[in-house]
């Protein structure tokens, strides 16, 4: 009986749809068979977007009540809605990339791996994470045949796992970064801190002069709200003279194999914590200047706690150095910490305190040899008589 119910109320549907949205299809250009250029696919950052002609699909003896995600057709969220205000009319579907809205509707979500390009070309794999499904269409007939085609639409949506987001803010920052695994999805918070001591325990005060230089500064890049499943990997790491790093002089502090001398790291790709170390410097186009500020960036991922090892770079001593060639895409972001200042020494430049105390025994040794030289010189004069 409530079987009989269903039916009766789809067919209602049924016919409303179809009264109202033939009439406008069968004067449309789209009123035609499907294409698989009907669809447009939009990968947003929380939901994806599609959106489907609508005309074809009455076309071929359908309407927007007979169109779902993944054939739940007992879901009502896994309906699209038509819009017939656009031209052409099409049937819009909008659903969160969330745990509960890609199970309900039966969405795929698979992790795959590739070869890393651009900023991440210094490695040889980069996880990336594929969410794709169908909307299918039922047929209502309830003869024993049909001379409906079935439609079927495909989609699909690749996220990097380095889910990162442009932050180029001025204080130390946090960044939100959607992970997907194959339950589901959460939102992940990344931050930044800058410690003074090597237990990344008590924070960084820098004082209005300036840290001084050689100060060991430690940054620890930490995610929050993350499953066990998950861990923090740090691919690069570098400062700027400005917040915004694709217009000003930058210096890599690490990238892959490539590491500045004074740079340390203590935990990378091992577990929800990176943490590295580096010493206070100067940038060498701020030399007339008395303070020196820079920016402190990270791109950051995360990556599989049973493949973090195998994206780590393998750097041995006779490792060919290279520098990667970095590709500013508007996908490309990192984590950005708050102004770093650096000051000189207050006793003043360091130049001029060394050429003073160069100059103390130089001084000394030329009044030694005067001091000699008139003691002889008086000695003789005086054996010789010409001293009167």
């Amino acid at each position: 009986m409530i079987r009989i119910a269903q039916l009766l109320c789809l067919a209602g549907l049924l016919l409303q749809c179809e009264g109202q949205g033939l009439q406008t299809c069968l004067t449309h250009p789209t009123y035609r068979p499907a294409e698989n250029a009907d669809i447009t696919v939009v990968c947003g950052t929380n939901n994806m977007f599609l959106r489907v002609l609508i005309c074809p699909m009455y076309f071929g003896g359908y309407n927007e009540s007979l169109m779902a995600l993944n054939a739940k057709f007992n879901v009502p969220s896994c309906y699209g809605v038509a819009d017939w205000t656009v031209n052409p009319p099409v049937l819009q579907f909008n659903f969160s990339i969330s745990q509960e809205a890609l199970t309900l509707c039966g969405n795929n979500m698979n992790i795959t791996s590739q070869v890393g390009s651009g900023i991440f070309s210094d490695f040889s794999q980069i996880q990336s994470v594929n969410v794709s499904g169908l909307i299918n269409s039922w047929d209502p007939s309830t003869s024993t045949i049909t001379y409906r085609q079935q439609l079927m639409y495909q989609f699909s949506c690749l996220y990097p796992l380095q889910y990162l987001v442009n932050n180029t803010e001025l204080s130390v920052s946090g960044v939100s970064l959607a992970v997907k695994d194959n339950n589901g999805t959460f939102i992940s918070t990344l931050s930044m801190g800058l410690f003074s001591t090597a237990d990344y325990s008590t924070r960084l005060l820098i004082p209005g002069s300036g840290l001084q230089l050689k100060t060991r500064i430690y940054v620890q890049v930490k995610a929050t709200n993350l499953t066990n499943k998950f861990n923090v990997l740090l691919d690069r790491c570098y400062a700027t003279t400005s917040p915004y790093p694709a217009s000003s002089t930058s210096y890599d502090l690490f990238v892959g194999c490539i590491r500045d001398a004074q740079t340390r790291i203590d935990w990378n790709g091992m577990s929800q914590v990176a943490q590295f170390s580096f010493e206070a410097f100067r940038f060498v186009e701020h030399k007339n200047l008395s303070i020196s500020t820079f920016y402190l960036h990270c791109a950051t991922r995360l990556c599989e706690n049973s493949t973090c090892a195998s994206l780590l770079p393998r750097c041995t001593r006779k490792r060919e150095v290279q520098a990667p060639e970095y590709n500013t895409t508007s996908d490309v972001a990192t984590i950005t910490s708050g102004p770093i200042t650096t000051r000189v020494d207050n006793s003043g430049p360091l130049t001029s305190r060394l050429t003073a105390s160069a100059s103390v025994p130089q001084l000394t040794y030329v009044g030694v040899a005067t001091g000699l030289l008139s003691f002889f010189l008086f000695d003789w004069l005086s054996t010789s008589g010409l001293a009167q």
